[in-house]
């Protein structure tokens, strides 16, 4: 329980944040405790589950963060080897990293090893770290089951478990992932569950991984911070460059994120930018972890004050000073609205967000407006001027997609060209059409050169079960 004793303490020393934690929490700039911290910090501090709602840029990180740091910290640094203390898993690498950012300068000078566990960069390196144990571990759910399947990792020693941005992870096709992955941590865990919006059939499903869970909610679901102003700029699709290039000729927006519904619509809008003398770095799920990253990092130091990204970096984005998001497209989703939107008027700080509408997208518009509960203004209608001309140069040029991902014959997943088949549809064996080739039983025991044998029953197993199909 936590010391009655603290009642006259202030700030998180009365949360119960104690000692080096304390001073470095302090030294990160964490003096007065956000609502969200307030109020989940004390129930964790005593060992209950927390099931959270908070809007983006609340301080969820920190809320999560600091009781699980104070525990491990009075643990000591003994650690068992392919184990972690506790577990946090994120939807996306961006929000990993960033969790992973926070953690690090909340433990400043206290020992505590951390640890990321992303697809899309070496899993080699990953295995290496986590080899000796570690004490905070966070991933992205695809990837962290593969290391548990391979042995790479047990989860046995787990005894925090902390589940951000929850509706999105279980939204995105990793439910099977999640509960295999909370079924292999210690039967006596605390479970923590954040996340800015949470629909009721979603909230029943994340109710069965908490024990008795204390309910937080320091905003009503699916609302955007007060200090974000929003408008509605009508425009045709033809017409949304042009609108957006005269708003970014403003020297009031000095730090952009511009959201596209697609992948290939962000790197077409990236490229207009660059053709109407703007620059800007690009983000989405073609681009590779080191190339997000950099791209992030340019983003962050000012090195370009625009960024062009997909609904990846919806979430986990926490760039101090962000003046401006513009919705290119409306998301297909009305709940990523609020969590792009999300990316401005953080901590308290005032921001803009902008939506540009094409008549097509009224429906999700509407949509939108339900899920804040607010109509939003329009603040210009360009509904009634001509489109503006393409430059023929332009219509005439080939556009190439941006994608830097290695390519496998053709192909980025490393598949043959034709997805195995001959474009017809029909598998081919050799010269032969699937369908004319008699099967043949194979000889017991042999299999290619080079190629180990599965172990026990040939059957790869995680937790006892064999897994179900993951989603892409």
């Amino acid at each position: 329980m936590i010391d009655k004793n603290i009642g006259d303490l202030s700030g998180f020393a009365a949360l119960g944040i104690t000692g080096a934690l304390l001073k470095a929490t302090h030294g990160a700039g964490f003096t007065d405790p956000k609502p969200i911290q307030t109020q989940a910090i004390p129930p964790q501090m005593e060992g209950r589950d927390i099931f959270g709602i908070a809007q983006t840029g609340s301080g969820k990180t920190a809320a999560f963060a600091l009781p699980i740091l104070s525990k491990i910290i009075a643990l000591g640094t003994k650690r068992r080897a392919k184990t972690t203390r506790a577990l946090i898993l994120a939807p996306t690498r961006e929000l990993a990293v960033q969790i992973e950012d926070t953690i690090k300068i909340l433990a400043k000078g206290a020992h505590v090893s951390t640890a990321l566990v992303l697809g899309g960069v070496s899993r080699f390196s990953q295995v290496k770290k986590v080899a000796p144990g570690v004490d905070i571990l966070i991933a992205t759910p695809g990837r962290l089951t593969d290391l548990v399947r391979e042995g790479d990792l047990i989860l046995s020693d787990t005894k925090w478990l902390v589940l951000d941005e929850g509706d999105r992870m279980l939204d995105m096709g990793f439910i099977n992932d999640v509960k295999r992955i909370a079924k292999a941590t210690a039967p006596d865990r605390q479970t923590v569950l954040f996340s800015a919006t949470m629909p009721n059939e979603i909230a029943e499903l994340a109710k069965g991984l908490l024990k008795n869970p204390i309910r937080v909610e320091v905003a009503p679901q699916s609302t955007a911070a007060a200090e974000i102003v929003q408008g509605v700029v009508l425009a045709r699709t033809k017409q949304k460059r042009q609108v957006l290039s005269k708003m970014l000729a403003d020297d009031a927006m000095k730090s952009v994120i511009v959201f596209s519904r697609t992948k290939h619509g962000a790197d077409r809008v990236t490229k207009d930018l660059d053709r109407d003398g703007f620059k800007a770095a690009v983000i989405h799920g073609n681009k590779s972890q080191n190339a997000r990253q950099k791209a992030l990092n340019d983003f962050r130091d000012g090195s370009v004050r625009i960024l062009v990204a997909t609904d990846i970096a919806a979430r986990g984005i926490d760039v101090p000073g962000i003046s401006h998001v513009v919705n290119f497209d409306l998301p297909d989703e009305a709940e990523s609205y609020v969590h792009r939107i999300g990316r401005t008027g953080r901590n308290g700080m005032d921001g803009i967000a902008i939506t540009l509408c094409d008549p097509s997208e009224n429906s999700k518009l509407r949509q939108v407006e339900r899920i804040i509960r607010t109509k939003l203004p329009v603040v210009a209608d360009h509904l009634g001027s001509p489109d503006p001309q393409r430059n023929p140069a332009e219509r005439n040029e080939r556009f190439e997609p941006a994608n830097d991902r290695p390519d496998h014959n053709g192909r980025r997943d490393g598949r043959r060209p034709g997805g195995g088949n001959n474009g017809f549809g029909k598998k081919r064996f050799g010269d032969k059409p699937a369908g004319d080739r008699p099967f043949a039983a194979k000889p017991q025991g042999e299999r290619p050169e080079g190629r180990k044998p599965f172990k026990g029953n040939n059957k790869r197993r995680f937790g006892g079960k064999r897994p179900a199909t993951r989603a892409a």
